[in-house]
């Protein structure tokens, strides 16, 4: 089998190395984060959804490059057009991916059918992976994963205009995402006309990602993606499952009064692991004898202490809101959102890691593009 060939960035020319030695800073966060993350290795794992391996036909793009186009992308919130303009004006970023200071990077259709051919024919895999080797990388660098592990669930919009799409069904139209449903994003209480307090739910049109948190490392250890008017409940086992063949060194499981069932109790003390699920007041209030073990569970230790813990997930979710644009969905189905939702996972990981690891913060606001249009 012949080497595969790629597109030539001209990487080792003049403007590719002894111009980039005087201007990126090497304390910048790009140089660590090249530093400490193994980007051939992962990136290589891409290669064979190549159409013939990168061997033949023209040179693509090489997959590692990609990857990295990705990260930043997700890094700085960018839409595909947005990342195509930083890559052409930044330095460290064309530094960091690897193409000389007087070239320019991928273009955005380029980067779409990247990701296009990432979402496709169960190739998410590769993202679930990856996901799970940056775990893997934060152990062997020594970060430090404690017993308590958080789970919830974040909200995310479809790419949808739900009332155009209403439209056009009415005239015997495909929608335009039939994966994504309706939920209940949240709900409020107000006082009715006798002034009486009743919830009021607020809804959204999309998807859910369930996330496992370390309370210790904040890092996010398992995802799960699913339609918006999905069951929270139901995802507790499948992440607490994937934490422990992770090597996670879970002891205790906390999560919002959403996720009190019954069968997530007894799945936790099956695994031998202790509940700090958030009870609903039902079942210590209720005047039946069988509340018994309800009280006695939110006597010990363990609960209390996981509650303490519980609310650390919150900011997490705004970090990935406000920097990482995870309000709405990029692309349309569920096979896109999970790319989306796993390689905003990646990239924060990646972000803590660095920090743990260096000492070295991100910082959005120094390097971030000042372009003044969201498209694509």
């Amino acid at each position: 089998m012949s080497e595969p060939r790629y597109h030539d960035t001209r990487k080792d020319s003049f403007y590719g190395d002894f111009l980039y030695d005087r201007i990126v800073p090497r304390g910048h966060f790009l140089r660590q984060a090249d530093a400490v993350v193994p980007w051939d290795e992962y990136g290589a794992q891409l290669l064979h959804y190549y159409k013939g391996g990168a061997e033949y036909g023209r040179p693509p793009w090489n997959p590692v490059l990609m990857l990295k186009v990705l990260f930043l992308a997700h890094l700085y919130g960018l839409s595909r057009r947005e990342t195509e303009v930083y890559l052409n004006e930044n330095m460290p970023a064309k530094w960091f991916v690897g193409i000389a200071a007087d070239e320019g990077g991928p273009d955005y259709s380029t980067i779409a059918d990247f990701q296009s051919r990432l979402s496709q024919n169960g190739k998410v895999a590769a993202f679930e992976k990856l996901l799970d080797q940056v775990i893997a990388l934060a152990k062997a660098k020594g970060v430090v994963f404690g017993s308590i592990q958080i789970i919830d669930s974040v909200h995310v919009v479809a790419n949808v205009n739900t009332a155009k799409d209403d439209a056009s069904q009415k005239k015997g139209e495909l929608p335009r995402d039939p994966n994504a449903r309706w939920g209940v994003k949240h709900s409020h209480k107000v006082l009715d006309e006798n002034g009486q307090e009743k919830r009021i739910p607020e809804y959204f049109f999309g998807y859910k990602q369930h996330v496992s948190m370390n309370a210790a490392s904040r890092l996010i250890t398992s995802v799960a993606h699913t339609a918006g008017n999905e069951y929270d409940g139901h995802q507790l086992p499948g992440l607490v499952e994937h934490d422990l063949a992770l090597g996670i060194p879970v002891q205790i499981v906390t999560a919002d009064r959403g996720l009190d069932d019954g069968d997530n109790h007894c799945f936790l003390k099956a695994k031998k692991l202790h509940s700090a699920i958030r009870l609903n007041k039902v079942r210590f209030e209720k005047n039946d004898p069988n509340k018994a073990p309800w009280i006695k569970l939110r006597q010990t230790p363990e609960y209390r202490e996981g509650l303490q813990v519980r609310s650390w997930i919150e900011p997490k979710f705004g970090e990935a809101k406000e920097q990482h644009r995870f309000r709405r969905c990029h692309g349309v189905g569920l096979p896109a959102f999970k790319v989306q939702g796993l390689m905003t996972a990646i990239t924060m990981n990646i972000k803590r890691i660095v920090l743990l690891v260096t000492g070295t913060p991100f910082s959005p606001g120094i390097t971030a593009p000042l372009t003044p249009w969201r498209a694509g």
